[in-house]
């Protein structure tokens, strides 16, 4: 099991369709560690529940959780609001629980700014290639291509962020990935980026 110090924040980055969701919530059925269930504005996809993957609420009440600084971290991705409770966050951290969050850069930036006395760690998530990536969106988006083609306009924005993370890992295998994030958690102190398969491997991704 990991024995990363209790009460700290894992973040999962990464473009959309690569599969952090699913690693997120994997790895949040380990003892002791709870994923950070996001407010968002967005329509729920099939098979979500409310208070489960999300808190879906309009953009009214979103704007209205902003404005009394409700949110440890708030974004707005693709035309919706997506958000971490502060309060819900805090609670669980003082409770020695460690909190895995689902967000994007965007909000990765703002929780780093922020200086809490937690311990953080940041990871970004790689597809194993541009096709798949697509491939994985075109099955999630229920070949919605209007919605893919949108996704993918960010893609190279959203790739160009891995720099700002402390590991970079590629989603190939579901299993050989999840292994890799578990040996990060327990050995982050005595791990090192390789930078330069890294950056192979994104300029493939972009070719």
């Amino acid at each position: 099991m990991p024995s990363f110090k209790k009460g700290g924040m894992i973040i999962f980055s990464s473009p959309s369709g690569a599969g952090k969701t699913t690693l997120v919530k994997k790895i949040s059925k380990n003892k002791n560690f709870s994923v950070s269930v996001s407010h968002t504005t967005r329509t729920p996809r099939q098979n979500e529940i409310n208070g489960k993957d999300y808190y879906f609420i309009s953009k009214n009440n979103f704007k209205k959780l902003i404005k009394k600084g409700e949110f440890l971290e708030h974004a707005k991705v693709f035309n919706n609001y997506y958000g971490s409770s502060k309060d819900l966050v805090i609670k669980k951290l003082e409770q020695g629980k460690n909190i895995v969050f689902d967000i994007d850069w965007q909000g990765t930036r703002q929780i780093r700014n922020k200086n809490l006395k937690y311990k953080l760690l940041t990871i970004f998530i790689l597809p194993p290639s541009k096709k798949e990536l697509i491939d994985r969106l075109v099955k999630r988006e229920k070949k919605n291509m209007k919605t893919v083609k949108k996704r993918m306009k960010e893609f190279k924005k959203d790739l160009s962020k891995w720099k700002e993370y402390d590991y970079v890992v590629i989603n190939d295998k579901l299993k050989k990935c999840y292994n890799e994030i578990i040996n990060i958690i327990k050995n982050k102190d005595k791990m090192h980026l390789d930078n330069k398969y890294i950056k192979n491997h994104v300029k493939k991704l972009l070719g």
